[in-house]
């Protein structure tokens, strides 16, 4: 049982299963402080398995909302509503266009990325912040391990013009299974540490995981890694982005986190996409247990899954290091007032 703790999720990302979507988190509600021109309170896209997307959408202070794929209407109607959508031609990616009767539009789409060598590729965009604004999608990805992609995934992220790589993976990790980048891309290693022995027990797995995400900010490795994507993110105006790591759900948990936090994501948004992971890499997780006797795999399981004390774990490291959140931002990964501005000024719509 002597082996690095990330590898119950090494062994996760090489386990060709199928995937189960997640619903797509969406904020919403509004207060006298929201200024956004942007009148959707919620809208998201969920791709069926059947090639269909369902549409969803609330707007307040307009009483017609039009949607529109490949440049027709596909779909219309009401402040509030709700479209099934069939029929529409294979695409890389399907983008819907909500265009509110007054205001700023969104151009939304499913926020998964489906690929033959991943399993949890995925949007970090199309979100809405505590004032209304939205965060663009097709900008930043986050991801699983990409030393499994196909040919077509790589030419499908050089479509999608993933143009820089940023790699959480420890140097081992990274060596036994070294990534496929698309062509034209930046590679950045930017590794940071772990633990190096497997838990005895389930407390055992769910004190370290609750320890990892933690060392997360407070480490050194934790603040050069996410020092590197943050700054990459703020001066890389040719994206897309994508930063990844085993799984994609522990240190790139914490890095989607941490920036839809830094662009203002309520809190329970951030949350729910942080446990996005559960969903869409059950398959993978249910296969690796189910080859495990019941004993070992009580104690997989803490390291398989993404749970709120996990995510809490690092919220609590930034008020105990840093005091707030604007502090572990400037203090502990450089990112100033200024920087934070222009980030925005770039992420956000409305």
């Amino acid at each position: 049982m002597k082996k690095a703790l990330l590898a119950a999720t090494a062994v996760a990302s090489a386990v060709a299963a199928s995937l189960v979507a997640a619903p797509l988190a969406s904020a919403s509600g509004w207060d006298r402080h929201d200024r956004s021109a942007v009148p959707f309170t919620e809208a998201t896209v969920t791709a069926g398995a059947d090639g269909s997307f369902t549409l969803q959408w609330k707007a307040r202070g307009t009483d017609r909302v039009e949607i529109k794929a490949n440049g027709r209407v596909v779909a219309k109607g009401g402040s509030q509503g709700r479209a099934v959508v069939k029929g529409l031609p294979a695409a890389d990616r399907q983008w819907f266009d909500f265009k509110p009767g007054r205001g700023q539009g969104l151009r939304l789409a499913d926020r998964l990325i489906k690929l033959d060598g991943t399993a949890n590729f995925r949007d970090a965009g199309g979100y809405r912040t505590s004032t209304g604004q939205w965060v663009r999608m097709g900008e930043i990805y986050r991801s699983d391990a990409l030393d499994k992609l196909t040919g077509n995934d790589l030419a499908k992220l050089q479509r999608l013009r993933v143009r820089t790589v940023f790699d959480l993976r420890m140097e081992d990790e990274r060596t036994k299974a070294a990534d496929q980048v698309p062509a034209g891309a930046t590679y950045v290693f930017a590794g940071s540490g772990s633990f190096q022995t497997m838990p005895r027990t389930p407390d055992e797995a769910v004190k370290a995981m609750v320890d990892a995400e933690r060392a997360m900010v407070s480490g050194a490795g934790g603040r050069k890694a996410y020092t590197q994507v943050f700054e990459g993110i703020e001066r890389d105006r040719s994206r897309s982005v994508l930063f990844h790591c085993t799984a994609g759900k522990d240190r790139t948990g914490w890095a989607g986190a941490a920036l839809l936090t830094a662009l203002g994501v309520p809190r329970e948004t951030v949350e729910a996409d942080y446990l996005a992971s559960n969903d869409y890499r059950k398959a993978a997780n249910d296969a690796i247990l189910s080859h495990l006797p019941a004993q070992q795999a009580a104690v997989y399981k803490p390291l398989l899954d993404v749970r709120p004390e996990y995510l809490n774990a690092g919220y609590d490291a930034v008020k105990a290091e840093y005091g707030s959140f604007d502090r572990y931002l400037k203090d502990g990964l450089g990112i100033d007032a200024r920087e934070l501005k222009e980030l925005k000024r770039d992420l956000l719509v409305g």
